[in-house]
């Protein structure tokens, strides 16, 4: 099946660079969300992106301005009706996601693949909700979309080779590096990164370092470009908090479950960079460590 026409359903933190990805490689997009004001500050964040571009030499205007026309902002499920693919990046709730597959396969051509962006919920779920479950896969892009060149292609145990083979396709027309994997919670990345995350944080409640010290530790002596902490807040911790759930409920081990710091800052409304508070206070020009965690 020849996709020319791709929709992202959320224009958050995961959709809108999923979007421009998708535009740049050359798709019509259309692009929506719930209500308008979601829906503006994602279509902004598009414009600042591709404006920044410009400026620093790296698209010439021409360019921006062509993919930013092939994006279509819409409050509307029924513009999803000519689309080949549809990626859903809303939030992390099984839920509101099943709601919204109910909504868009009601609209959806029948040829239709559709794709969720989930990070660990099971792809399985989500596409026995849909009459297409043989054309449902997951296609887990990381953040920053437009940056990261990893994107998971999850094989459910409904997906035929066919529509596998076209998320593979797809993936790879994105210039993005496709990693097959399976429906297993965490897929590949977050089964061994969250443990990680969440190991990190008891150090920090047991004393061994502070938040700084532990950041700067991982950085010089492992070599990576920011600590588990930063990552943390970086990544989200109401979604870091989510993930822990389906490990947790998966496999049922204590590395899974969420320390008594995390809970308590997700109580408080720290969701890390997003809500400007996390391990780190983002309110100045640098983050630094929050002295209140």
């Amino acid at each position: 099946m020849e996709i020319k026409q791709v929709g992202v359903l959320g224009a958050g933190l995961m959709g809108h660079g999923i979007a421009q990805v998708v535009a740049q490689a050359g798709y019509d997009v259309v692009l929506r969300e719930a209500d308008q004001g979601a829906l503006d500050k994602g279509v902004g964040k598009i414009e600042r992106q591709l404006a920044r571009a410009v400026e620093k030499g790296r698209a010439e205007q021409a360019d921006a301005d062509a993919v930013r026309a092939r994006i279509a902002p819409t409050l509307d499920y029924g513009d999803l009706a000519g689309c080949d693919l549809v990626i859903e990046a809303i939030t992390e709730d099984l839920g509101l996601k099943l709601e919204m597959w109910r909504e868009v396969d009601a609209v959806a051509a029948p040829e239709a693949l559709f794709a969720t962006n989930t990070s660990s919920l099971s792809v399985i779920d989500q596409a026995a909700s849909t009459s297409r479950p043989d054309r449902f896969f997951g296609l887990h892009f990381f953040n920053p979309a437009q940056v990261m060149k990893l994107v998971e292609v999850v094989r459910g145990i409904t997906t035929t080779d066919q529509t596998f083979d076209a998320g593979l396709e797809f993936t790879k027309s994105l210039g993005k590096m496709g990693i097959p994997t399976r429906d297993k919670a965490g897929f590949i990345v977050n089964r061994l990164l969250v443990p990680y995350m969440l190991d990190a944080i008891r150090a920090y409640e047991e004393g061994v370092g502070s938040i700084e010290e532990i950041d700067a530790a991982m950085k010089a002596g492992a070599g990576h470009p920011m600590g588990p902490l930063l990552l943390a807040d970086f990544v989200g911790l109401d979604t870091l908090g989510a993930i822990c759930d389906v490990l947790f409920d998966e496999f049922r081990e204590r590395r899974f479950a969420r320390p008594p710091t995390l809970r308590k800052m997700l109580a408080a409304g720290w969701y890390g960079r997003k809500s400007g508070m996390g391990f780190y206070d983002y309110s100045g020009d640098e983050p630094v460590g929050n002295p209140a965690v």
